[in-house]
């Protein structure tokens, strides 16, 4: 494990408080120290540091009296949604309560006709578009981890979709939240655009739980495609796919989704997922569009991907081949896993002007070989972004200071090359050193801001800043 930072605990606060809560909530306010270490970070190799305890509300009322009672007694408040999170975001580096919001998952509402939906914070997004299926709606922003939608929305999250529905901050139109202090407030209404003061849905959209806890979240909706044409095509090295990457997108292609996959994740998703794809790079794509407008989308990739050395291109409108790829492209980390058995997955992301992708992905494979490191690669390169997922033996020291020493290295390249040390993954514990290398003195209006709005830095103490 990566030494995580300790900070001060206030015991006696944390007794009083946990007294209390257990006395209102009962049963649903566990100590037991498996509990409390499962809502710790476990996914990665930042240490866990767990909570003192774990509460189910049910209500954002309930919420609000959590962290009321919090709040008197300046103890941490930890949000928790399905811990799927990879920077270290649901740990308790001071200890305190773990909000777990997975028992607040139902659809409130749903607005078809005005393409939007309501819900509470504990619905994962694969249980929204199983809800939303029959009405001919979904919910464009996937993960590869059916992770709930409070999280989702604290952390920014995207997906192989962005490239064309855009990020969680481009498909929420408001916000319900329980602030610091225990005050619920609701940052927006239903109306599509809104020019009223400032932009708090965004403030608390990428807050990782530092400003309020998430309790309802309004969501933007999309209709089902009438046409879904799936592609994939082979390179002879990444480089080569990149560059039809960038091609596509300069294009004015409207493409849906387009993934990378380097040699090593190909091989590892043949094995896993029993396909048979040409284990060289690469790039699986989306459209969605009328019959006709997906199929000519697919094939106007097909003429470009052949002018930077494109084989084995095949298209398909077929379900369950569709299906079959994409299953695989979102079972990356356990395919991967298997190309080492017994290693510790350790993944990172950057992301960067697509301009500078080919060069950055290609740097970043170079690196890794030149320190020994098994460390295949995937993106949602559309945008410009891109995860390493290293395969590290965590009882050999060395192995993991190299690994240590390449995800610095690879967030700093990502910086000088006007990009972003995290391009969906977030910053937790993880990333901290990286922000203010990022964006400069603008950190110093973030803690600004944090110390007006949680002045007793109860609101998951120790991440992003």
């Amino acid at each position: 494990m990566v030494q995580a930072t300790a900070m001060p605990r206030n015991e006696s606060g944390i007794e009083t408080a946990v007294g209390i809560l257990k006395q209102r909530f009962g049963d649903r306010l566990q100590t037991g120290a498996a509990i409390r270490e499962q809502h710790g970070h476990t996914t990665t190799w930042i240490e866990n540091q767990s909570p003192d305890a774990v509460v189910f509300p049910r209500s954002t009322e309930e919420v609000s009296e959590i962290v009321k009672t919090c709040a008197a007694h300046k103890v941490p408040v930890i949000p928790f949604g399905t811990g799927t999170s990879l920077e270290g975001h649901v740990n308790a580096p001071a200890g305190g309560v773990s909000i777990d919001l997975s028992q607040m998952n139902k659809v409130l509402a749903v607005n078809a006709s005005d393409l939007d939906c309501v819900v509470q914070p504990g619905v994962t997004r694969e249980d929204l578009n199983t809800h939303l299926r029959d009405q001919g709606l979904f919910f464009p922003i996937d993960p590869g981890a059916n992770a709930s939608l409070g999280g989702m929305a604290a952390t920014r999250a995207s997906g192989t979709n962005a490239v064309r529905y855009g990020t969680m901050k481009d498909n929420i139109l408001s916000l319900e939240a329980v602030m610091p202090d225990g005050q619920i407030i609701r940052t927006g209404q239903r109306a599509k655009k809104s020019s009223a003061g400032y932009d708090l849905t965004r403030l608390l959209i990428g807050a990782e739980g530092t400003l309020g806890v998430i309790t309802e979240i309004t969501l933007r909706l999309q209709g089902i495609p009438e046409a879904i044409s799936s592609a994939r095509c082979s390179f002879s090295t990444v480089d080569t796919a990149c560059q039809a990457v960038m091609m596509t997108i300069q294009y004015g292609i409207p493409v849906a989704r387009i993934e990378l996959l380097d040699e090593m994740s190909v091989r590892a998703a043949n094995a896993y997922s029993g396909l048979n794809l040409p284990e060289t790079p690469l790039l699986l794509l989306e459209f969605h569009g009328s019959e006709t407008g997906a199929a000519e989308q697919a094939a106007t990739f097909g003429q470009i991907a052949e002018e930077f050395g494109g084989t084995d291109f095949a298209s398909t409108t077929t379900t369950e081949e569709r299906n079959k790829l994409w299953q695989a492209r979102h079972d990356m980390y356990w395919a991967c896993l298997q190309l080492r058995p017994g290693a510790r997955g350790i993944s990172t992301d950057v992301c960067v002007p697509i301009s500078r992708l080919a060069e950055c992905v290609t740097a970043a494979q170079d690196k890794a070989e030149e320190l020994g490191l098994l460390a295949p690669i995937v993106g949602h390169v559309g945008d410009g972004n891109f995860h390493t997922l290293l395969l590290i033996d965590m009882d050999n020291a060395d192995e993991v200071a190299k690994a240590d020493q390449f995800v610095g290295w690879l967030n700093d390249l990502a910086i000088s090359m006007e990009g972003t040390c995290t391009g969906e993954h977030g910053i937790g514990q993880g990333k901290r050193p990286y922000l203010v290398k990022e964006l400069g003195a603008a950190t110093d209006y973030m803690v600004a801001i944090k110390a007006a709005l949680d002045p007793n830095n109860i609101m998951n103490p120790g991440k992003i800043l």
